[in-house]
């Protein structure tokens, strides 16, 4: 068990150093837990605990919530009982399930994420505003183009004076607002970043007249057409404030949507159960037919073969249960 003080020097170290985390802590228990009450650990994306936040069914809850948050930077607060509520309440994601221990404990999931990165093509007054607007809500901004400075982009992580020594390592989002000032250029340098999503602040008529100048310059057709243009999302805007805040809203949507959905749980909905059963090929995931919990089938370090099927344990007790009475459990849960 690990000292809450080198937790969070361990914490600070590794957002320094950019790597994703998080910060589990123990807020409140129901004896009898082996956790208590300000118990801390950092769980990394690879699932690794360092620290104690309880055993058992503890664990793959904590680190299946880890694996979610880590995802879409929401943090989250779950509960890990033997007996499950009928009433969800607001905010907590419920884990119920039966290991032995009997206890209940709620956990604070923190993750702690790199920023996003967005860069922005063009030094028109919608690129100097957008910069503001979305180092704001959290991106991280490099703006680029010839004769770029601190004066035009005052707000900006890191500017660029021209096209050249553009690093950008994905997942990334760019946005061109060169409006008329290199439109081709910036363009061209906007494909060879190998951002995800690119976006392009233009007429739908301009963009296609330019989409067509890209693909007869050899650039890959499918990466031309999947230039988002029109900008945005459509509020009316007018002003270049109000063409970045557009522009921002549809940044924010990309990342949002092609970081996959949210689990119906982050919205402080139970989790549903699920069959147990689960086709090793294709599921990454089974249900623990014993306790109900979540368990990750790749990593599983307790199984069962019944009647041709295959069922996985979020620990050997779950498993020793099932063996003895498969039948008894199979029709739990099917009910």
């Amino acid at each position: 068990m690990m000292d809450s003080d080198f937790i969070l020097e361990q914490a600070a170290q590794l957002r320094a150093a950019g790597t994703p985390f998080a910060l589990v802590t123990v807020v409140r228990c129901e004896s009898p837990t082996s956790a208590k009450p300000g118990a801390k650990a950092i769980v990394h994306a690879d699932g690794t605990i360092d620290g104690w936040i309880g055993g058992g069914c503890a664990q793959p809850a904590v680190i299946k919530t880890v694996k979610q948050a880590l995802q879409d930077g929401q943090a989250r607060l779950i509960r890990i009982s033997p007996e499950r509520s009928d009433q969800t309440e607001e905010g907590v994601i419920d884990f119920g399930m039966t290991c032995h221990s009997g206890g209940t404990l709620d956990i604070f999931v923190d993750p702690v994420v790199n920023r996003a990165r967005l860069l922005i093509i063009g030094a028109s007054p919608a690129a100097q505003a957008l910069s503001g607007l979305a180092r704001g809500v959290g991106f991280a901004v490099t703006a680029a183009f010839p004769g770029a400075d601190r004066d035009l982009f005052p707000e900006a992580d890191r500017i660029v004076d021209g096209f050249e020594g553009i690093e950008l390592a994905a997942p990334a989002f760019v946005v061109v607002s060169t409006q008329g000032k290199r439109d081709e250029a910036g363009l061209e340098a906007a494909l060879a970043t190998g951002a995800e999503y690119i976006t392009f602040i233009a007429s739908e008529r301009k963009a296609d007249k330019l989409r067509q100048y890209l693909k007869e310059r050899g650039h890959d057709p499918a990466r031309v057409e999947a230039i988002v243009s029109p900008a945005g999302v459509e509020i009316g805007a007018e002003t270049p404030e109000e063409i970045a805040l557009s522009v921002l809203a549809g940044v924010v949507q990309a990342r949002r949507r092609g970081r996959g959905a949210v689990h119906a749980a982050s919205a402080g909905q139970t989790v549903q159960s699920a069959p147990p059963v689960v086709d090793d090929a294709v599921a990454a995931e089974a249900i623990d037919p014993v306790c109900g919990m979540t368990v990750d089938t790749a990593t599983a370090e307790h199984r069962s073969e019944y009647q041709g099927r295959s069922y996985f344990f979020c620990c050997a007790h779950c498993k020793h249960s099932f063996d003895k009475e498969p039948e008894r459990y199979l029709e739990a849960a099917a009910s």
